[in-house]
């Protein structure tokens, strides 16, 4: 039986919001398992969905901010040494 979610809060909010790309991705695939396998009661499944959805928002913004720093760094012009290159 997969282990409960504990329930949504403003501090798990704030604790979503400081999870690296990796933690944030192997939570929020262990809560799909969760969910695919059907064990999970009704409102645990709204509540690991909620988390679920929270967990999705901190990856696309850990993607987002990482596509900027790549447009910046397309944008940067070469330095002395690559231009001649």
């Amino acid at each position: 039986m997969p282990t409960p979610e504990p329930p949504a809060s403003d501090h798990d909010e704030d604790a979503v919001a400081e999870l690296d790309f990796e933690t944030a991705a192997t939570q929020l695939e262990r809560i799909i398992d969760d969910l695919e396998a059907g064990d999970v009661p009704l409102e645990r499944s709204l509540e690991a969905y909620d988390r679920g959805r929270r967990l999705v928002g901190r990856c696309r913004e850990i993607l987002d901010q990482a596509a900027s720093r790549m447009r910046e760094v397309d944008l940067e012009p070469l330095g002395e040494e690559e231009a001649d290159s």
